[in-house]
């Protein structure tokens, strides 16, 4: 059978049931695999099965995931099939699979076969993978042909999703098909039994990329104070030494980020101990495929800058994950600032000329190579929650696997929102999340936000016939759905917040959701951000929120807090001091002071109250340093916010002469309090929590532990972030669900 009668559609083949198979012993079984199951070695590893137990016929890629035959033995089958499942390579995530029992073909061998290209585009692409231990391995063996060399990797690590081109993965769809293989490496290429076969990177120091500068004077540059700006596998990095404190001032000021925590590399996981205290499931997280970047707590040994993390409660380490990294590391093993290739607020740099144009004024010194990248990927960042991962960022690593969900869906296009933007598609029951694109807030983002869609559409052949949005008619990508020219959906923020989350976790109704976060537009035209929502399939009701307050000075009283700690005390008639005054005239007539019902808001005030933060110099900043000051303080004592009315929170808060600890805790506690009171008040037992503000570690794990000690089922998010970065996937299920 010749390759374009292997790839022949699942569905047009006659399928037989075991029962009606002739003959009592030899059969012929076909499964079709989807999901991320190519550039992992799954068909070397059908391979080496199918001849282990002695079966004949082949496997191949196709456009929609991997199809592989066998034909033997009924009882060889059926082991064939568990193993596949239960020995698969460890990179692979099979979402279907689909089998089929059919009549014996006569084959006599075992192949295999040429890609298919003809498929529907719905094969899952694989993210790029950490330097795998065997290859670390190689690339420190003096003996070894790959010793020291920067671009080493196999069909179980390196880069996937920044050097695919087109589906399915072959190499000459990939960044790589500019590199002729040698001889020695085409051999490994074509041997099912090794371990490079068909890993569409591969190559060597004689056939492969190369560096454009040496390690070593990067090193020095390090040593030095100097700040590098270094090409990765997503894009360009800049990095300084960690323990400099001038040279992390340098950078701030170079890069225009003034107090947002920096994440650090660090040359080992040993290394990281001595400055974090890391716990197993955190290391795990660091060590995994995906080495994101792990927010840990600082163990308060001396020697990192005090100006890395600012006033961060946490520090953002992440280990090398490619062979680059992991030779830079060798020349200077020290923490290194490792952060985005770019100014704040700006994508980042992904070619050398690009990266020399925008980053010439930042970096003293270029460490690049010649393998193209084909579209960027920042650091993923997540945190350990509830015992278990949590993604804050979803970039490289994680992007773009897709969610799977319990319908199918038309083909829409998910736009996101204005901050921390991703998009997505719906591919059948999948849902494929963009890598983090972030804030739409200049035109460089917004050009990054078109190539995303672009890519994304081209890569999967993919053409929206729908829309979904923001109901905001302000976020540039509210705008950019408007001026498509096709149907589009509006779905309100905080309906896509929560719907995101029940989606990542396949939970059907009815549930209750709580969408809390800073800002949201709100059905009502009002801003939102303090929703709890009793959801039953594409309904959504309104069950209770936050009781509403002024924002005076509109867009001013989210970057200082102070202001909406001004309109709670104006509102409730106590003295405010002469700053807050002065704003009783636009609270009195409401001029340039929406209502809200945001909980981040009320975050803001009661850092500003408790004397924490007055304002914040990034999204988020005042909330975080208020977790920060709980310390390890262990205390179920709460202020009162009975029906989400804060009144007497704040006579209490503003009351409270204790401990800032014990003040963050109290307030903190009554909001744990509030979801529980609303929980109970429903009659439903499962509950999803979403929003920027359940990024809050104490907030979500103390509501949590109490609504399943009183035996309701809790949904967290996990692989699709809490944050505006996960709405787009919510917007895409509840745009099909209102479409059918």
């Amino acid at each position: 059978m010749d390759a374009a009668a292997a790839g022949t559609a699942f569905s047009s083949m006659s399928a037989l049931s075991p029962d009606q198979i002739p003959g009592p012993r030899t059969a012929r079984v076909r499964a079709a695999l989807c999901g991320a199951v190519q550039g992992v070695g799954f068909r070397p590893f059908a391979y080496r099965l199918a001849s282990e137990l002695a079966l004949n016929s082949w496997v191949l890629n196709s456009s929609a995931g991997l199809v592989v035959e066998v034909e033997g033995p009924e009882a060889a089958l059926e082991q064939f099939l568990s193993r596949l499942d239960r020995e698969k390579p460890a990179a692979a995530v099979v979402l279907t699979r689909e089998v089929s029992w059919l009549a014996p073909a006569g084959f006599t061998r075992f192949e295999i076969l040429a890609s298919d290209a003809g498929a529907e585009k719905t094969a899952a692409v694989l993210p790029d993978l950490a330097t795998c231990g065997d290859c670390l391995g190689e690339l420190l063996d003096p003996a070894d042909r790959r010793y020291l060399y920067p671009f080493t990797n196999c069909t179980n690590c390196g880069p996937r999703y920044t050097i695919i081109l087109d589906i399915p993965y072959d190499r000459p769809r990939t960044t790589m098909r500019e590199f002729q293989m040698c001889a020695a490496c085409r051999r490994e290429y074509a041997d099912p039994r090794d371990r490079r076969f068909h890993a569409q990177p591969n190559a060597c120091p004689a056939c492969g990329p190369r560096l454009e500068a040496t390690l070593r004077e990067a090193a020095e540059a390090l040593a030095a104070g100097r700040i590098l700006a270094l090409k990765g596998i997503g894009g360009f990095q800049l990095l300084t030494d960690a323990r400099n404190t001038e040279a992390v001032e340098r950078l701030r000021v170079r890069k225009h980020r003034e107090e947002r925590p920096f994440a650090m590399m660090m040359p080992s996981l040993a290394e990281a101990r001595r400055y974090c205290a890391i716990s197993d499931a955190e290391a795990a997280a660091m060590a995994s495929a995906a080495a994101p970047i792990v927010l840990v707590r600082p163990s308060g040994a001396p020697g990192i800058a005090p100006n890395v993390a600012k006033h961060s409660p946490y520090l953002g380490v992440m280990l090398p994950y490619s062979p680059l990294h992991h030779l830079l590391m060798r020349e200077f093993p020290h923490p290194v600032i490792a952060t985005s290739g770019n100014l704040s607020d700006e994508p980042i740099a992904i070619s050398n000329q690009e990266a020399r144009t925008r980053l010439g004024a930042i970096a003293d010194v270029f460490l690049t190579h010649d393998r193209p990248i084909a579209r960027p990927a920042d650091d993923s960042v997540v945190r350990i929650s509830r015992g278990r991962e949590s993604v804050l960022r979803r970039a490289r690593g994680y992007a773009p696997l897709p969610v799977r969900v319990g319908r199918e869906l038309p083909a829409v296009l998910a736009v996101g929102g204005h901050l921390k933007n991703t998009v997505a598609i719906g591919v059948g029951r999948q849902v494929i999340v963009s890598q983090h694109i972030g804030d739409l807030d200049t035109l460089e983002a917004r050009g990054a936000f078109e190539r995303a869609i672009d890519d994304l559409c081209r890569l999967y052949d993919f053409k929206p016939e729908l829309i979904a949005c923001d109901l905001h008619p302000d976020y540039a990508s509210t705008q950019w759905a408007r001026r498509s020219g096709l149907p589009v959906v509006a779905v309100q923020h905080h309906h896509a917040h929560v719907a995101s989350c029940a989606a990542e976790n396949d939970v059907s109704g009815p549930y209750l959701g709580f969408g809390w976060d800073g800002t949201g537009y709100g059905g009502d035209g009002a801003i939102w951000g303090g929703e709890v929502f009793l959801v039953d399939g594409a309904r959504f009701e309104r069950v209770a929120h936050l009781r509403t307050f002024r924002l005076p000075g509109g867009e001013a009283a989210i970057r200082e807090g102070w202001r909406s700690a001004a309109s709670l005390l104006w509102t409730l008639g106590i003295e405010m001091d002469a700053r807050a005054r002065r704003l009783a005239p636009l609270l009195e007539k409401g001029l340039n002071a929406p209502l809200t019902s945001s909980v981040g808001r009320l975050f803001d005030a009661a850092s500003a109250l408790a004397g924490v933060a007055r304002e914040s110099r990034f999204e988020g900043q005042a909330a975080m340093l208020l977790e920060r000051e709980i310390g390890s303080l262990e205390t179920g004592e709460s202020y009162t916010l009975a029906g989400g009315d804060w009144e007497p929170l704040i006579r209490e808060l503003v009351a409270d002469r204790g401990p800032a600890a014990l003040i963050a805790a109290k307030f903190h506690n009554a909001l744990a309090n509030w979801i529980i009171e609303e929980a109970e008040r429903s009659a439903v037992r499962q509950v999803v929590l979403s929003g920027g503000v359940f990024q809050n570690r104490y907030l979500t794990e103390r509501a949590a532990t109490l609504l399943e000690a009183r035996g309701m089922a809790v949904y967290t998010h996990q692989r699709v972030p809490t944050n505006d970065g996960g709405i787009a996937l919510g917007q895409a299920v509840l745009a099909a669900a209102s479409a059918s």
